[in-house]
């Protein structure tokens, strides 16, 4: 992006209503952000951002049914040319900041964000600074200086994977891993939660938003 042209922007979310509104809210100040396409769920992202080459991709991570935000990022970032992805969401866990960061998103900001808020993090995005909505921060810096065990991203992804309901063996098929590794992560797991139950681990990483609930 030269300096004086406007953001390009494609939108990613399985709401035509709320695309709509970005839309409308990114266009109102002329000359600054301009939408170059949209798309509803992850294929549909894909072929757009193909098309329009955006500076920043502004994704949902709730695309209903099919792959969701992470997946389309994950196969975004995967590109020869990868635009930077600002994920603009409702969800705020651990678990999804974390997927979303490791899946090659550049920021992760918040649905209810004021519009100045979602106007500089468009363009420091653009720019290619990491963006974090000041609650996605704060909980990262709790993450970061916590003096109790702090979960790995392995250990956060069994917690989803719990709270789906999964057993031992349907995890460790879905994450690759032997069942003796799942036993392993569970008891660390169990561990830094202060719980002795699956359920009880469900409802304390919830509690705590680590994840959210299934």
């Amino acid at each position: 992006m030269a300096d004086g042209e406007p953001v390009r922007v494609v939108l990613v979310d399985d709401h035509p209503v709320v695309r709509a509104g970005l839309r409308a809210l990114l266009e109102g100040r002329p000359d600054d952000v301009v939408v170059v396409g949209e798309a509803v769920d992850a294929a549909s992202a894909a072929s757009t951002v193909l098309a329009t080459g955006p500076d920043v991709v502004l994704m949902d991570l709730n695309l209903g049914a099919g792959p969701g935000g992470i997946e389309a990022i994950r196969h975004l970032s995967a590109g020869a040319t990868p635009p930077r992805v600002l994920v603009l969401t409702t969800y705020q866990t651990e678990a999804d900041v974390l997927a979303a960061l490791d899946a090659g998103a550049s920021g992760y900001l918040l649905k209810d964000a004021p519009p100045d808020e979602l106007f500089r993090a468009v363009r420091a995005t653009a720019r290619g600074e990491t963006v974090l909505s000041p609650a996605v921060a704060a909980m990262m810096v709790r993450r970061a200086s916590s003096p109790g065990p702090v979960m790995t991203e392995r250990e956060v992804e069994v917690l989803g994977l719990l709270a789906e309901g999964l057993g031992n063996k349907e995890m460790a098929r879905r994450l690759m891993v032997s069942e003796a590794t799942i036993k392993s992560h569970l008891t660390h797991v169990y561990a830094k939660l202060g719980v002795d139950s699956r359920a009880g681990a469900v409802a304390k990483a919830i509690e705590q938003r680590i994840i959210r609930p299934a």
